[in-house]
């Protein structure tokens, strides 16, 4: 493994308000520079070297084009409801059979066909959001990120929180995204701080919440349950073994049929 020897790091970001937590301080190091992107645009930043390290969703450490490891025990996951992790309908679960999602998600889209194969025999079928069209009575909308307050849809009768799907099949958490890099560098150093910026990151999550809340469209006290309540950030043994678990779930549903372990660095 090569030794990491760049001055400075650059890396790629989840732009919605729960990453917030994992970078307090990263903003202002002279040894990082920050790039934002939504989920789904992360591991392209990555392969194609335009960062050194991101977090990138968990369904694409999967796959075998990738080359990739886990490097900090930093991650965005939940233990049970997410708030930002949504499926909208006119019709209740059991009668979906479509699912609208747009190009943000990676790893929601996958958490969704596992749950609904799971939980009611359904393979479902997947196609893009069309804004303006009429959705109806078996199409879900999935939606992810800040989203899901500044335009949450008001005409849907059912929401399923998919965190909370999850919880109530597995009994166990979920992680969406976590730190990762080529696998081939030694990024001990790095993760020294990704994981001191978490730690700082969630200690201070009340004042991040009001901080950056209101101008990313959140009511601040929402904005300050969300941080201290619904998502985790830290990778513990319960984790690894639900990761491990959606792992086995994608290769029985042959979601990703050709995948790979993770690696944790």
């Amino acid at each position: 493994m090569q030794s990491e020897n760049r001055q400075k790091w650059r890396l790629g970001v989840v732009s919605y308000l729960n990453a917030k937590p994992l970078i307090p301080g990263l903003e202002t190091d002279p040894q990082c520079e920050l790039i934002f992107d939504v989920p789904s645009r992360l591991p392209e930043l990555l392969n194609r070297g335009e960062v050194d390290a991101a977090l990138v969703p968990v369904i694409d450490l999967f796959s075998t084009q990738h080359d990739w490891q886990i490097i900090s025990n930093a991650c965005i996951g939940c233990d049970g409801e997410t708030f930002t992790v949504r499926v909208y309908s006119h019709a209740p679960a059991e009668e979906v059979t479509c699912l609208c999602v747009d190009g943000d998600s990676h790893t929601s889209v996958s958490l969704a066909r596992i749950l609904w194969q799971q939980q009611y025999g359904c393979d479902l079928k997947i196609v893009p959001i069309e804004s303006g069209k009429p959705v109806s009575r078996d199409t879900g909308i999935l939606l992810i990120g800040d989203k899901v307050v500044t335009a949450r849809p008001t005409e849907y009768e059912y929401e399923i929180d998919l965190g909370s799907s999850w919880k109530s099949l597995t009994s166990l958490p979920f992680v969406f995204a976590t730190w990762v890099s080529a696998r081939d560098v030694d990024h001990s150093a790095l993760a020294v701080k990704l994981n001191r910026a978490r730690d700082a990151g969630v200690k201070s999550a009340e004042l991040i919440a009001a901080d950056f809340g209101p101008g990313m469209g959140w009511p601040v006290r929402l904005a300050t349950r969300y941080l201290t309540q619904r998502i985790k950030y830290t990778i513990g043994p319960r984790q690894k073994e639900a990761m491990q678990l959606f792992h086995q779930l994608v290769q029985r549903h042959n979601i990703v049929p050709d995948s790979q372990t993770l690696v944790f660095a």
